[in-house]
């Protein structure tokens, strides 16, 4: 029996209608556009103290083990790594903001990847019993929100929309394109339209690896022109993560291997001894570490699972145990070596949108996030504009899950319409679900309709309503830690 076979066996192409270079093309689709954050958290964690080659160490690995550990076991076509918004939490929230040492940040994670195992396993399965209960209309909404999630982060990397103090965001000064130091044709976000209406149309016409394409046209032409990059342009309001010029890396920056990390391997553990110092601190960190992975993780399998048609009858998604436990699995690792909780990407539906339906994707983005440990100047030299048109046309298409919502249903309008538009206007898929359901329990009362929400999702709006609101500028569990410890 030939490797090829034994594969197509092992992760079941046929009955998953797939095969080997599909499987392989999707899993490239999916780190191309992910691989951003093999420079983005490293430069992120820097600044709370961790060392930028340890953070780019730990990022590497935290996702190779999550992917790896989800396509063998869950044979899951879902990718994993250090997750965007949790690392800024990390950072400017508990390091900065709170004055939290990193090191016991790092052991916050790694309590709350414990954690979130135990309730995944299936003996358990809280986990699962705590996302089954949600309404079939918050999930889908979950999804649709998604891609709204993913298509303002795209539309802001690629340059076209931007903050605006009287609107909070509007239109990018598209009059002022092509007036400045550089011109019309070298701004990031002429390219990056011209990219997606690319890869749009290739997609209409069925070409596989449309999005690769356009990514890698993208940045090979930023690069002959010097391209302007808004989004790392810290001067004119970006993240100012990268350079703002897109310029191809030199041959001898390309390759260079990273070492292990020098000071945050291990860290975690070496910081349980200063716990005592702030339990309540520390306790307030972990759960908000555990709600937010909690809730990410499940709406990004969700929605990706339902665009892969990975649900059963029910709609709920098929062996979501093992998925979960996968997540759960790299967030320890991840902690373990050094960066912040690591989770399902929603990036994964790129990988789904080119036909990748088993575990053989996620290996591939696994290994080749490997790839950041010796081709990081490489990664670094991918213009943000170039990888940001593929979050917009994926964002367009899991919009169209909200045709599936029952619109008629006047209770349902309001809790599926604020878990959609939370998601971008706070930045957070956690937010939009949590706010989704509280409203969602309100109403069902205010109806007189006490026994549809069922105690499991009484359960979940009361401890969400706790985690955002409490006495002062307190959360409730803030007060709790604060009074008791």
């Amino acid at each position: 029996m030939s490797l090829e076979q034994k594969m197509a066996d092992f992760f079941k192409f046929e009955e998953n209608d797939t095969n080997m270079k599909g499987e392989i093309r999707a899993g490239v689709t999916t780190f191309l556009t992910m691989a951003y954050i093999l420079l983005v958290n490293p430069a992120m964690l820097a600044v709370s103290g961790i060392p930028f080659d340890d953070a780019l160490f730990a990022t590497a690995i935290a996702a190779f083990v999550g992917c790896t550990v989800m396509g063998l076991w869950a044979n899951k076509p879902y990718a994993l790594a250090p997750g965007m918004g949790l690392n800024a939490y990390f950072v400017f929230a508990v390091v900065l903001a709170m004055e939290i040492p990193w090191e016991i940040a790092l052991a916050a994670v790694l309590v709350e990847g414990i954690i979130f195992l135990i309730i995944s396993i299936p003996q358990i399965g809280w986990r699962t019993k705590m996302i089954n209960a949600i309404p079939k209309d918050l999930k889908i909404a979950t999804g649709a929100g998604i891609g709204m999630f993913l298509a303002i982060i795209g539309l802001r990397e690629m340059g076209w929309i931007q903050d605006d103090g009287a609107t909070l965001v509007n239109l990018a000064t598209t009059e002022s394109w092509g007036a400045g130091e550089y011109a019309l044709y070298q701004h990031g976000a002429v390219i990056s339209m011209v990219a997606l209406i690319a890869i749009t149309v290739m997609m209409a016409r069925g070409i596989k690896g449309a999005i690769i394409y356009g990514i890698l046209g993208a940045s090979l032409y930023g690069w002959a022109v010097g391209a302007y990059d808004p989004y790392n342009d810290f001067m004119a309001g970006g993240a100012g993560w990268g350079s703002a010029t897109a310029s191809a890396p030199a041959s001898g920056d390309i390759f260079g291997w990273v070492g292990l990390p020098e000071e945050s391997m291990g860290a975690a553990f070496g910081a349980f001894s200063d716990i005592a110092d702030d339990m309540a601190g520390f306790l307030l960190v972990m759960i908000a570490f555990l709600f937010v992975d909690i809730f990410d993780t499940a709406g990004t399998l969700y929605s990706v699972g339902r665009q892969a048609g990975d649900l059963d009858e029910d709609g709920n998604l098929v062996d979501s145990e093992e998925a979960f436990m996968s997540d759960a699995a790299a967030t320890i690792v991840g902690a373990a070596l050094g960066t912040s909780t690591t989770t399902t990407y929603i990036e994964s539906a790129a990988g789904v949108e080119e036909g990748g339906r088993t575990g053989l994707t996620a290996i591939v983005v696994g290994v080749l996030m490997l790839s950041g440990l010796f081709l990081s100047g490489l990664f670094q030299a991918i213009p943000t504009f170039a990888m940001a048109c593929a979050l917009v046309i994926i964002g367009a298409m899991m919009m169209k899950q909200a045709t599936d919502i029952n619109w008629d249903d006047k209770e349902i309008v309001l809790p599926a319409f604020l878990t959609m538009i939370l998601m971008p206007f706070t930045y957070s898929i956690a937010d939009g679900i949590a706010w989704g359901v509280i409203s969602y329990v309100l109403i069902k009362m205010g109806m007189g309709k006490f026994d549809e929400p069922g105690p499991i999702m009484y359960g979940i709006a009361i401890f969400m309503t706790m985690f955002y609101l409490g006495p002062g500028d307190m959360s409730t569990f803030g007060w709790i830690f604060d009074k008791v410890l």
